[in-house]
């Protein structure tokens, strides 16, 4: 199955937002490159469609999944519980860090296999 994504550079370690469609090996080989640096920012959506996107950021164990479903809407996927609540953990958006409350942290191995099932759905 093909996607098309873009994603941070392990290089650089900016942001590229140039989009590649290729199989999914290859966005997987990119976000592990990316885990071996210790962060990442990944948006990856259908070749066919525009939206939905779904944008994996993540540092370190801790990841933070949004769901952009027009250009108008945004959604943040709840945390599963990794960091409490009133904790605050930086993950990278495109080139700057923003901080998160617990409240939308996930365990980067959860948030990874989330985006597997994305990229499985059935586009229509």
């Amino acid at each position: 199955m093909s996607v098309v994504w873009a994603a941070t550079s392990p290089e650089s370690g900016l942001f590229h937002p140039v989009e590649r469609r290729s199989e999914v090996k290859d966005l997987s080989g990119r976000f592990n490159d990316l885990r071996s640096c210790g962060q990442g920012y990944v948006e990856v959506r259908s070749p066919n469609k525009e939206f939905p996107v779904l944008i994996l950021a993540f540092r370190d164990d801790h990841a933070v999944v949004h769901l952009t479903s027009d250009t108008e809407r945004m959604s943040l996927l709840v945390g599963d519980g990794t960091v409490p609540s009133g904790v605050e953990v930086e993950v990278p958006i495109m080139d700057d860090l923003a901080a998160f409350t617990g409240d939308f942290v996930l365990d980067i191995d959860r948030a990874w296999e989330l985006d597997d099932l994305f990229q499985g759905v059935q586009w229509s």
